[in-house]
């Protein structure tokens, strides 16, 4: 089992790609090489896979505020869970399920919204695609502002508000003025969840 996110960078003609396309190489590397582990390709688009199946939301979340950091900027993420074929030099010529359901979350959830699962369990997609559809609500109008501190949080969970503050130069009252308007809490707390479920699939 594993989990394939396939995705593409929205409005990213409107931004020179010096300023995103180092940001997002940078968060690939460091689950692993390409072209096995990841490529980009078509300028825009991308494959990764996320073997830890309960760290692919998570990796999706910090895709997401990495590039709403840049005014303009968003990502469609697909994720697809499943089994692989480890038969392939390059992600983009992987098969198997995992490969199959990214792709028919991106063809197919993801006109409806940015951030979509896709599974053997019906049941899980459509309760947790949901929740996403909901969550999204607040991720897909997070600002420049949201979005950072929601990076520099998903980069040191274990940090404090005051830490963050201080590193963003602001205030502790506007860090959680910004920790609330993110929705952070909520949006860990989904996260949270899904790793839990995850974890009842896989130990099954």
């Amino acid at each position: 089992m594993t989990s394939i996110l396939t995705g593409d960078i929205i409005n990213s003609r409107e931004v020179d790609s010096n300023e995103w396309l180092p940001l997002i190489k940078n968060a690939f590397q460091t689950i692993g090489a390409s072209p096995k582990i990841w490529e980009i390709y078509r300028g825009d688009s991308f494959q990764i896979e996320i073997e830890n199946i309960e760290n692919s939301l998570l990796f999706a979340i910090k895709l997401k505020a990495t590039l709403k950091k840049i005014k303009n900027l968003d990502v469609r993420i697909a994720i697809g869970i499943g089994a692989k074929n480890d038969h392939y030099k390059n992600i983009t010529e992987g098969n198997g399920e995992a490969f199959i359901y990214s792709g028919l979350a991106f063809d197919t959830l993801l006109k409806k919204q940015n951030l979509a699962i896709t599974s053997s369990d019906k049941d899980f997609d459509a309760i947790f695609n949901t929740s996403l559809a909901l969550a999204l609500l607040t991720m897909d109008n997070w600002t420049v502002n949201s979005a950072d501190f929601v990076l520099k949080y998903l980069e040191n969970p274990n940090t404090t508000q005051k830490l963050i503050a201080k590193g963003l130069k602001i205030s502790e009252s506007s860090a959680s003025e910004r920790r609330k308007r993110a929705g952070l809490d909520e949006i860990m707390q989904l996260e949270k969840l899904y790793r839990e479920l995850i974890n009842q699939k896989i130990n099954q």
